[in-house]
């Protein structure tokens, strides 16, 4: 059996350790196993009829191609968000054009999809499955490919833990460990200026980042996707915070995708493949509305990318190989259509149209206080392992 391997969306840690595991699981019995360079990029991008084309966007795997990547962050393989579904006319590679009507295709904006192409390539390089590590928004385009017929499992990645069906995705374990260090770190020079700190961390539309590490790392207050916020009610919080403590500072973290009261997510940029335009800047907003009110210096910190870069921990370590040994369990099989989970601290599997059957985000009911803007933990028994 040939297998094919592909990382779509964001780079996490453990994307690495996962892809080691899957090869070194499939070569031992026996299988050929390729990867996809750049998600489903390379799947677009490769012309059967181009000798050069191959190298280009996959490379085989073996043991030895794989010894050393577990040891560092990131996806050896490389990612994109490319959607083959949707494609923009300025993202179809050459080969696919109608030469004799490239005036017309330029200016036709509408979407095409390449879903035969992708298909077509499976078939001429003897790819029997596939496995897609990815979001949400990767793993949609597994599920056109299940449905179209073709053998697919699914490895949930994120470290926005935002794919719905599961209560783990990889990656997210790291984002939080790196997040509470940060903010840790940022309280020396928060506390020497005697500042307020307004620290930014990636989220998209869940809250869950912000609310966990703001829980773990005893932050102060902690702005949230799921719940708007008003400035003047938070500043009030703040600073009688800053003022009731000794060193005489105090910290808030936002998910990206938080906004105030009346208004809007802050977006930047052109939309991508998956209809997503990038977040990122309300906490340089929040930061400049808490200094106009409280008349305190700001320090405004965005953890982004820091959060996820570098090796994996330990927990994202484990659950990036049982998943990839799930994934093998499935295709060994013949199993297609199902993607990896933990649910109630449990390993098992799910039907990968489940990840378009809802939207997960933070439980504000039971675990966030609205009016105090912080988390609100109280009963955890029986809860699972992140709370929800």
């Amino acid at each position: 059996m040939k297998i094919g391997i592909l990382t779509g969306g964001g780079d996490v840690p453990g994307l690495n350790p996962c892809i080691k595991a899957v090869v070194n699981r499939a070569v031992a019995q026996g299988h050929e196993i390729v990867g996809v360079r750049r998600g489903w990029g390379g799947l677009l991008d490769f012309n059967g009829d181009d000798p050069e084309s191959f190298d280009k966007n996959f490379i085989p795997l073996d043991n030895q191609v794989v010894r050393k990547i577990d040891r560092t962050g990131g996806t050896f393989l490389h990612t994109s968000r490319t959607h083959p579904g949707k494609v923009r006319p300025s993202r179809v590679p050459e080969f696919l054009k109608d030469p004799e009507h490239l005036e017309a295709e330029a200016e036709d904006n509408r979407l095409r999809d390449f879903t035969p192409h992708v298909l077509a390539n499976l078939e001429h390089l003897g790819i029997d499955r596939l496995i897609p590590i990815g979001g949400d928004d990767t793993l949609s385009y597994g599920e056109r490919l299940h449905s179209e017929g073709f053998p697919v499992i699914a490895i949930p990645k994120t470290m926005d833990n935002d794919v719905y069906g599961t209560d783990y995705c990889i990656g997210f374990s790291t984002a939080v460990t790196r997040s509470v260090q940060f903010i840790n770190q940022l309280r020396t020079s928060t506390g020497s200026h005697e500042r307020i700190a307004v620290v930014e961390l990636f989220g998209h539309n869940s809250g869950e980042t912000s609310l966990i590490s703001s829980y773990l790392a005893g932050v102060d207050r902690a702005i949230i996707s799921e719940v708007p916020y008003d400035p003047e009610i938070l500043a009030e919080l703040i600073l009688k915070d800053k003022r009731t403590n000794p060193s005489n500072y105090a910290m808030v973290t936002i998910s990206e995708g938080a906004h105030m009261v009346g208004g809007k997510v802050v977006e930047f940029g052109e939309t991508d493949a998956y209809g997503h335009r990038k977040l990122g800047g309300i906490g340089e907003i929040t930061g400049e509305a808490l200094k106009k009110i409280t008349g305190q210096n700001i320090i405004n910190q965005r953890v982004g990318y820091l959060m996820r870069s570098g090796a994996p921990d330990a927990l994202d370590l484990m659950v990036a190989a049982n998943y990839a040994h799930m994934a093998m369990d499935l295709i060994e099989d013949g199993v297609s259509g199902r993607m990896v989970a933990l649910r109630d601290g449990t390993y098992t599997h799910i039907p990968m149209s489940t990840v378009a059957t809802g939207v997960k985000r933070v439980d504000v009911d039971e675990l966030y206080d609205k009016k105090q803007y912080r988390p609100k933990v109280r009963q955890v028994m029986g809860k699972p392992m992140f709370l929800y």
